[in-house]
């Protein structure tokens, strides 16, 4: 692989990471980019025609897009990436302004599984959306120093270093300022930074972010730093891969779509998430619309293959004996297969065997990846959307370290690797 394309690739990663502290923010993101390759937008409430080209639907901080191929006809199968836009993160309760001693505090709930301690002395910004009463959604963005959770001092907690208890309740709340806390000052704080009143606004969805920039790391740079890599760089991967097939004007025997979802790390199950029913009512109405019934959709499903993208653990050099002994992903060594016998992951052999061609199509080189058996293994999106459709489901990613922390590593040349793999899975 050329070294300026996997350098460009990252360059780009660099700049839809940045700008997409949140899920609203990612598919914002995407959307823009696709839109940039000609897509253009559908909504749910309005009828849809099957004719050729791509679309894209958001909801909330999940984004479907597919592109429908002149040959395609109503029981033509789909080929689907999947991936999640949400990471680990600390949220905004329904009343912030909190504090006392003199400081004051914004209230926060732990969202999904986040490495705790990663967000300790950190200056962090406050993004999401804000609802006003008319029911639009509006963005917001403090990309700044705004927040910090500040760690106690060795002096007042000397056997911190043997040992760091962090209670979720109390030792997580960040200050944003000096003085007694004054009910609305968040909210009417973050409205002037949309442009809006603060008195429109009657809900939010709103949280933390490190604000420190994505960089590449290390002598030769080999390796990138980010925020949210977790699971961005699949979403950014997917959406470059998506936008190159429509633009290859290649005849194509699958339908290629994207679903990037919502709230994976806190089990899918929501309207957004992946065990809701949005892809599969996706799927469903660009069968029918291309003329397709209930014996179209069937035979369309029967055929249809999803590559459920995620990042995955690198080995890691000071703690190797918790990882498999023969499966150590290293950083730069391509994508990673993962495999669980208890459908943790969806893959099976016969996934195996649709990746591998895909990877070999593309002469990108891969990996496999096995928990140790005296590990808990973790999940994905796969094995909801294998069971929810009934579909062939393959468990991918990219290996990283540090999964789950405010800042995560991985190799380089791995997002565009990643993405090379999906453009050829994606074309079949």
């Amino acid at each position: 692989m050329s070294p300026d394309r996997a350098r460009a690739h990252a360059d780009d990663l660099i700049a839809f990471v940045a700008g997409s502290p949140t899920p609203y923010h990612a598919v914002a993101s995407a959307a823009a980019r696709l839109e940039a390759a000609g897509f253009t937008r559908v909504e749910e409430r309005d009828a849809w025609n099957g004719t050729p080209g791509g679309r894209y639907l958001l909801r909330g901080g999940a984004i479907i897009a597919w592109y429908v191929p002149d040959n395609a006809g109503p029981a033509t199968p789909f080929r689907v990436v999947g991936a999640h836009t949400d990471s680990p993160n600390l949220r905004v309760k329904p009343r912030p302004d909190s504090g006392g001693h003199g400081w004051r505090q914004v209230a926060v709930e732990i969202y999904g599984g986040p490495l705790n301690n990663s967000w300790l002395d950190r200056d962090l910004g406050l993004a999401g959306r804000l609802v006003t009463r008319d029911g639009a959604h509006h963005l917001v963005n403090v990309d700044r120093p705004l927040l910090r959770v500040p760690q106690l001092a060795i002096h007042l907690d000397r056997s911190v270093n043997e040992g760091l208890a962090l209670d979720r309740q109390r030792h997580l709340q960040p200050i944003w300022g000096l003085g007694e806390p004054r009910e609305g000052d968040l909210i009417g704080f973050l409205a002037g930074e949309a442009g809006l009143a603060a008195a429109d606004v009657v809900g939010w969805d709103l949280m933390t972010h490190d604000v420190q920039p994505p960089a590449y790391l290390g002598r030769d740079e080999e390796l990138l730093a980010a925020a949210r890599l977790d699971n961005q760089v699949s979403v950014h991967a997917g959406v470059t891969a998506l936008a190159a097939v429509a633009a290859s004007g290649a005849e194509l025997a699958y339908i290629p779509v994207l679903a990037a979802f919502d709230h994976e790390e806190t089990g899918s199950q929501t309207d957004t998430g992946a065990d809701g029913p949005l892809l599969g009512t996706v799927l469903d109405r660009s069968v029918y619309a291309r003329g397709g019934g209930f014996d179209e959709r069937a035979r369309a499903l029967s055929a249809t293959v999803c590559l459920s993208s995620d990042t995955g653990h690198a080995v890691h050099p000071n703690y190797a004996e918790r990882h498999d002994p023969g499966h150590h992903p290293v950083p730069n060594g391509g994508p990673i297969l993962k495999v669980n016998v208890n459908q943790r992951y969806a893959t099976d052999g016969q996934g195996r065997g649709l990746f591998v061609a895909a990877c070999e199509r593309a002469g990108v080189p891969w990996q496999s990846f096995v928990s140790n058996n005296a590990t808990a293994c973790g999940t994905t999106i796969g094995p909801i959307t294998a069971a929810r459709h009934g579909i062939t489901t393959i468990d991918v990613g990219i290996a990283i370290l540090s999964m789950h922390s405010t800042r995560e590593l991985c190799g380089a040349q791995d997002p565009s690797l990643l993405a090379r793999a999906i453009t050829a899975f994606l074309q079949g």
